[in-house]
């Protein structure tokens, strides 16, 4: 599949080691807003709306996970970024063990939130792609968020719900149902011991999406990988931000753990 231009945004430092921002299905560059404090102080920060996903193209599907991590490696092409760390959540974790399994070249550091190497059973990303095409995805806002934050976070932050909802509903339809589909063909278990990138797992302890043990596999299968655990559900983006933030300025830069 041709590869489409990726809407992105770019901040902090052009001299900067770059870091690209890889977002969770049915979110848009906004979702990493809580990031840009602690990260564009020593890093080229490049946020990116995933095929069919926020301002970038939603062509026909189907959809593969490698055709998004292609997508990815063009946006890299047009910014003239030979090499650079990659973070992703949910859906963009899944498009960053594609880059690291089929670009090595183009991958220094490695940082993979809230996601899984195999997201099951296909038969129920199956049958949400179809509803989406049926009645659009504001059928499904208020169940994803749901799902991405703990009752207690969401409960103290009604605002926040209502924005991530209108996010999710903004979401094209055919791009949102074709990138379930390429979530439910996704499994790259048995081939995470060929990842050679530097990586760091961070895992919500709360997170039903995709549990700890999820994040455990990976970790398990990825040669001197580290795992994290942070007090959050699916979108630990927001809810542990301080902790996330930290955690990846730590590991790709060598600073401390601590806010």
């Amino acid at each position: 599949m041709t590869a489409v231009a990726l809407h992105h945004v770019v901040s902090g430092g052009t001299a900067d080691p770059p870091l690209l921002l890889l977002g969770s299905l049915g979110s848009d560059v906004s979702m990493w807003e809580p990031q840009l404090g602690r990260l564009e102080r020593r890093l080229r920060i490049v946020r990116v709306d995933l095929r069919g996903n926020g301002a970038s193209p939603a062509p026909a599907g189907p959809y593969a996970i490698a055709d998004l991590a292609a997508d990815v490696v063009a946006l890299l092409d047009e910014l003239d970024i030979a090499g650079a760390s990659v973070c992703g959540l949910s859906l963009g974790g899944m498009v960053a063990m594609r880059l690291a399994l089929d670009h090595p070249d183009r991958l220094d550091r490695l940082v993979l939130c809230c996601t899984a190497a195999r997201l099951g059973p296909p038969q129920g990303w199956l049958e949400r792609a179809d509803l989406v095409r049926r009645r659009g995805t504001e059928a499904v806002s208020e169940a994803v968020v749901g799902r991405w934050f703990t009752p207690s976070f969401a409960g103290a932050n009604p605002a926040l719900m209502d924005s991530m909802k209108a996010m999710v509903a903004a979401t094209p339809s055919e791009g949102y149902a074709a990138c379930c589909e390429a979530i439910a063909g996704f499994d790259v278990e048995s081939r995470l011991g060929s990842v050679e990138a530097p990586t760091l797992v961070l895992s919500g302890n709360r997170d039903e999406a995709a549990p700890p043990s999820l994040g455990r596999l990976i970790a398990d299968g990825i040669p001197d990988a580290a795992h994290i655990e942070v007090p959050a559900a699916h979108l630990a983006s927001y809810e542990a931000a301080a902790q996330v933030s930290a955690a990846i300025a730590a590991h790709l830069l060598g600073t401390p753990k601590a806010a």
